[in-house]
């Protein structure tokens, strides 16, 4: 898969609503935003045009009203930034991430058991 644009955090709250609700207008994005962010109507609006230049959002325009869909899945952006996190951060080595955070998190008995059964079921 070729390397996508990068979403800044911004982008993300966008990204969230388009994949919940999607297509979406812009109306539609500020009102699921309304309530959680300040940001002023234009500066979603911004953001809208910033995915749609990434290539991360489509669009189909009906009367004057766009409606924004993704073009790429949450899967697929999750995927891309793990990716990303993990060779900028630890050079792209699996094992002294899951080491870092496995020390540094407190993790509950639950936690730890679905940790085991992953683990067991990647053995070959």
């Amino acid at each position: 898969m070729d390397e996508q644009p990068r979403i800044s955090d911004a982008e993300w709250e966008i990204m969230k609503v388009i994949w919940a609700k999607s297509p979406a207008t812009a109306a539609d994005v500020i009102h699921a935003l309304r309530d959680n962010k300040t940001w002023k109507d234009n500066t979603i609006k911004t953001l809208l045009s910033r995915l749609m230049q990434k290539g991360i959002l489509t669009y189909e325009q009906v009367n004057r009203v766009y409606y924004y869909s993704p073009v790429l899945t949450e899967e697929e952006c999750k995927r891309q930034e793990r990716q990303s996190f993990l060779q900028r951060v630890y050079g792209g080595a699996l094992k002294p991430m899951l080491v870092h955070f496995l020390k540094e998190e407190k993790l509950s008995s639950q936690e730890i058991d679905e940790l085991k059964k992953i683990l067991s079921e990647k053995e070959i």
